[in-house]
C-alpha cells in the first residue's frame, strides 16, 4: 500500500512539475513578446518625434536649386548638380539617419556625392599661411537650420573623409528636400548634422 501511495505522489509531483514548466515557459514567451512589442513602439515613438511634419506647401517653398559657397574663400562658388557632377563623386552605401533621440529617419541603400573638403579646397579658403586655421564652416538650409564644423574637423581629422555633399539618393535625384543634401556619415547620431534644403555653405574665421 505504502509503494502505491509512493509511485502516486510521484506521478503528481511530476505531472505538476511538467505543468509549473510549461507555465513558465508561456510566461517567458508572453513576456518576450511584450518586450519586443515595447521596443517596437518605442523605435516608432523614436522615428515620429524626428519627423517633423512639413506641408508639401512648405516644402515646396524651401527647395532650392543652388547653394552658395561664400565667406572667407577666395573662390566664391555656386554649386548645383550639374556642378557637382563634374567634381570627384563618390559613392556612400548603407547610411542611415539617426536622430538626436535614437530613431532612424531613413536609410539610404546607397547616394552620391562630393566631399565638402573637395568643395572647400576648389572655393580656396583665405589663409594667410600654414598656421592659420582657426575658421568654421557653417551649412546653412533655407529654412535657416544649420550645421556647424571646425576647420581642423574637415581638413585634420577623419570627419573631413565623411562630410558630402549628396546630389542623388537609392539611384535617384533628391526633389523634395532640394537638389542637394549636406550629411555627415562618422557622427554617432547623423540626423542633427543632415542638412536637406541646403542653400549656402559659409566660411567664416573665428575672431
Amino acid at each position: 500500500m505504502k509503494t502505491f501511495i509512493i509511485i502516486g505522489a510521484i506521478i503528481l509531483s511530476s505531472f505538476f512539475g511538467a505543468c509549473d514548466n510549461t507555465n513558465k515557459q508561456e510566461q517567458k514567451i508572453t513576456a518576450e513578446a511584450g518586450a519586443e512589442n515595447k521596443t517596437a513602439t518605442k523605435n516608432q515613438m523614436n522615428k515620429d518625434a524626428c519627423l517633423m511634419p512639413v506641408s508639401a506647401e512648405d516644402s515646396a517653398k524651401y527647395i532650392s536649386k543652388k547653394a552658395e559657397v561664400k565667406g572667407e574663400v577666395e573662390n566664391p562658388l555656386i554649386l548645383t548638380v550639374d556642378s557637382l557632377k563634374k567634381m570627384n563623386v563618390a559613392t556612400i552605401e548603407n547610411f542611415v539617419v539617426v536622430c538626436q533621440s535614437g530613431g532612424n529617419m531613413k536609410e539610404d541603400k546607397t547616394c552620391k556625392g562630393v566631399l565638402l573638403k573637395d568643395i572647400l579646397e576648389k572655393a580656396k579658403i583665405k589663409q594667410q599661411n600654414h598656421k592659420d586655421r582657426n575658421f568654421y564652416i557653417v551649412a546653412r538650409a533655407t529654412d535657416n537650420y544649420k550645421a556647424t564644423f571646425s576647420w581642423a574637423e574637415i581638413f585634420n581629422n577623419p570627419t573631413g573623409d565623411n562630410v558630402y555633399v549628396l546630389f542623388e539618393e537609392n539611384g535617384r535625384p533628391i526633389k523634395t528636400q532640394g537638389d542637394m543634401i549636406l550629411i555627415c556619415k562618422n557622427d554617432i547620431k547623423t540626423g542633427p548634422r543632415h542638412v536637406y534644403w541646403l542653400k549656402s555653405i559659409e566660411v567664416n574665421r573665428v575672431d
